[in-house]
């Protein structure tokens, strides 16, 4: 028998609300896996992956309140909230597929310019590279400590020295990669994995405005069998 009826469409809902939370436990969990995984925390598009995740956490418990109490001004809010989400985490999430790899390079570039030098050092630890670009003539954290620089048996680099500082006129001999080169594959995959799942789970939430439509307006979309029970209550209950 074809689900139908106010009940169904208020137990589809609450599973629904139910899934939403589990979703935004996923999205968060990707989007920050993404942000560890590229250490860089200032990713603005993975960020907002993780912001939406939240906010889809925090209305899968409006939705699911309002749906089993059957609020109609909670569900109204819910309604137009979740449409709203969609279009900014399908938005994120298509940009976070559509950047290309200079668009990536600057993304990584600004988060680099904006981070400090811990978040930095990790950076150089994890990759064993030395600065985001160029070593010798952009300012970074102390490569001394790194093991391209220890373990070389090149001739010392400037940039291995603890009292480095930028200068043009400097030869670098390449001991000590840049971290650009070395966090593309990271940076790459940070953005799509974020993106593929953001839009595949942003779908789910038209599902949700589409289920939520009829159970605010008590309005039983696929069958009459719950009305039918309902003369049959009455029919029973008046004998």
């Amino acid at each position: 028998m074809v689900c139908g009826g106010f009940s169904c469409s208020k137990n589809a809902l609450a599973a629904l609300n139910v899934l939403y939370f589990i979703v935004a436990l996923i999205l968060i969990g990707v989007a920050a896996y993404s942000q560890v995984v590229s250490i860089i925390v200032s990713l603005s598009l993975v960020g907002g992956v993780i912001a939406s995740g939240v906010f889809l956490m925090l209305i899968a418990i409006i939705g699911y309140v309002g749906a089993v109490k059957h609020h109609q001004v909670l569900l109204f809010f819910y309604m137009v909230i979740l449409f709203l989400l969609f279009l900014f985490q399908f938005s994120i999430a298509c940009a976070c597929l559509a950047v290309n790899a200079d668009q990536r390079s600057y993304f990584a570039n600004q988060a680099w310019t904006a981070a400090s030098n811990k978040s930095l050092t990790a950076v150089q630890n994890k990759y064993d590279c030395c600065g985001y670009s160029d070593p010798i003539k952009y300012p970074h954290p102390s490569c001394a400590k790194l093991a391209c620089c220890n373990n070389s048996t090149k001739p010392a680099d400037p940039v291995c020295s603890d009292n480095f500082k930028p200068n043009e006129t400097l030869t670098y001999n390449g001991i000590c990669k840049p971290c650009e080169s070395e966090m593309k594959e990271a940076i790459h995959t940070a953005f799509s994995s974020t993106g593929g799942v953001g839009l595949f789970f942003s779908f789910t939430e038209i599902i949700g405005v589409w289920i939520t439509i009829p159970h605010f307006f008590n309005i039983n979309y696929w069958s009459d069998d719950s009305n039918a029970v309902q003369k049959s209550e009455r029919s029973f209950s008046k004998s």
